[in-house]
């Protein structure tokens, strides 16, 4: 069990098997984060790897005081689950593909518009609702692969016979906008609990969960509806954010940077877009700070892609996975950076988490149809 926990310090550990892809700059941010003023434990996963300035794939509790910047621009950022009516011995690829690809930004705004929630209409970020986004963000239609736990499975009211849909995106600009005015006023050295700066910032903390909620709902709205089908949530939760919370004995704030909260039924952890994903049950614990990973992580900078892979791979190429799965994305930079291959490997993430107890498997997920960004692959 202990193998898959590496402690740093008696307050500081990473997961992960010997097989999975940790880098040492990850491992360096770590153990400067847990450097910061009032930060009491700090927890990385097996998707651990490394951000600006402060580590992805792992959680933070500090007592007295929070760091804004440690949840960072996209506040709210996770994913939803949707069970489609869309029936999988209905699928036609090639016709799926051709209506998810029909999808344009202008469409999406007339869309928006006879959609929006009135509350939210006025909103100043309002026009943002309802796109993905850039970055690792993605719009996926996907099947059950195989159940790997009959009885929670049963428990999960899921239908095996039916396509369901995965949204990953966030709060978009407005995240960034709240990140940009703290950051301009009081740089990285976070906020002293109890005072109005911090009630101001977790009063717009909190509007971006909401916001990013919304916005992950619309799009799986907007993308039944382009394929002409219907469906409910399963599951919704937010990876980047800051909450109070009691851990190891203490009440503090924890912080957690694209890492998946842990007292859900199910969540699912993603793998790349030519990999599978799987729905799996929390455990929580203290030892990882009640988190799991939000996915495999990333094994190569988005720098670095487009030169290990453009002389191997054209982006129509990219756009076909092994699994037969589609990925629709007309930023052709992006997807060399979205690549399967610039991922670490799900099982080796999804492994290590067993391993010590901390998820139980329900089911396993193959990819469809990826869509990341309008237009077709030249």
């Amino acid at each position: 069990m202990d193998k898959c926990v590496h402690y740093l310090s008696d307050r500081v550990c990473y997961i992960a098997s010997d097989d999975t892809w940790i880098e040492s700059k990850a491992i360096q941010q770590l153990e400067i984060t847990a450097q910061l003023p009032n930060m009491a434990y700090v927890a990385g996963m097996p998707d651990l790897h490394p951000g600006r300035g402060y580590p992805i794939g792992a959680a933070f509790f500090s007592v007295n005081r929070f760091y804004p910047a440690l949840v960072g621009n996209d506040i709210g950022c996770g994913m939803t689950l949707f069970q489609t009516e869309f029936k999988n011995n209905k699928l036609n690829l090639d016709k799926l593909e051709k209506q998810l690809s029909q999808m344009s930004d202008i469409a999406t705004s007339e869309w928006l518009e006879e959609n929006l929630p009135k509350e939210r209409q006025n909103h100043p970020f309002a026009g943002s609702l309802g796109s993905i986004g850039g970055g690792n963000h993605f719009a996926e239609f996907q099947q059950i692969d195989q159940v790997v736990n009959e009885t929670l499975f049963a428990q999960s009211g899921i239908n095996k016979k039916q396509v369901l849909l995965l949204v990953h995106s966030g709060s978009r600009g407005l995240g960034q906008s709240i990140l940009r005015a703290h950051t301009e006023q009081f740089g990285h050295k976070g906020l002293e609990q109890d005072t109005d700066m911090a009630s101001d910032y977790l009063l717009a903390h909190n509007d971006a969960l909401r916001y990013a909620e919304l916005n992950r709902q619309l799009i799986g709205e907007r993308m039944m509806q382009q394929i002409r089908t219907h469906g409910h949530v399963i599951a919704d939760v937010n990876h980047n954010l800051v909450e109070p919370c009691e851990l190891h004995g203490q009440q503090g704030w924890l912080h957690r940077k694209g890492a998946t909260p842990a007292h859900h039924d199910l969540v699912v952890i993603p793998g790349s877009r030519g990999d599978y994903s799987y729905i799996v049950k929390p455990i929580a614990s203290d030892l990882s700070l009640n988190s799991l990973p939000h996915g495999a992580g990333r094994k190569w900078m988005r720098t670095e892609c487009k030169g290990r892979l453009s002389h191997r791979f054209t982006p129509l190429q990219l756009s076909r996975t092994s699994l037969g799965s589609r990925v629709i994305c007309a930023n052709k930079q992006l997807i060399y950076e979205e690549a399967p291959q610039s991922y670490k490997s799900i099982e080796t993430v999804v492994e290590s988490m067993v391993s010590i107890g901390l998820i139980q498997v329900i089911a396993r997920l193959k990819p469809l149809i990826t869509y990341k960004t309008s237009g077709e692959i030249a």
